[in-house]
């Protein structure tokens, strides 16, 4: 393998603005903000969410951020910053890269993700299991 994640992630930071999670605290209440969860919806239900924060798994990301894609998602059209985060602060730092290159600005990532914001006692709610098949 010529390129692991390490390397990937740390290309990926080098790229796009890293915001800690004491950052993300002073301002995601702000109107001007959308923090985006990318974590799989299981992670969601296991763990809890972020009030406020949009959910945008990170398989369907690029298709929800693309006005031209059939499941574009008006949440990404807002012209707000976007704040991306995961679990740890790996998948969110690629996520935003990867929409930041497809034109979507300006964006940002916290750094430790949830993981992170929960050690900073960040607000947490719970996120219900939904059914689909109902």
């Amino acid at each position: 393998m010529t390129k692991g994640i390490k390397e990937l992630c740390e290309a990926a930071e080098n790229e796009i603005e890293t915001l800690t999670v004491e950052d993300v605290l002073s301002v995601h209440k702000n109107e001007g903000i959308v923090l985006v969860d990318i974590r799989d919806i299981r992670e969601l239900w296991r763990d809890g969410a972020i009030p406020g924060s949009i959910h945008a798994p990170r398989g369907m990301l690029e298709f929800w951020v693309d006005p031209d894609s059939p499941y574009y998602r008006k949440d990404f059209g807002s012209g707000k910053k976007y704040i991306f985060f995961c679990a740890g602060g790996m998948r969110s730092a690629l996520a935003a890269k990867t929409v930041q290159n497809m034109g979507l600005k300006p964006v940002a990532h916290m750094a430790g993700g949830f993981s992170a914001w929960v050690k900073a006692d960040g607000p947490t709610e719970e996120k219900p299991f939904k059914n689909p098949k109902k």
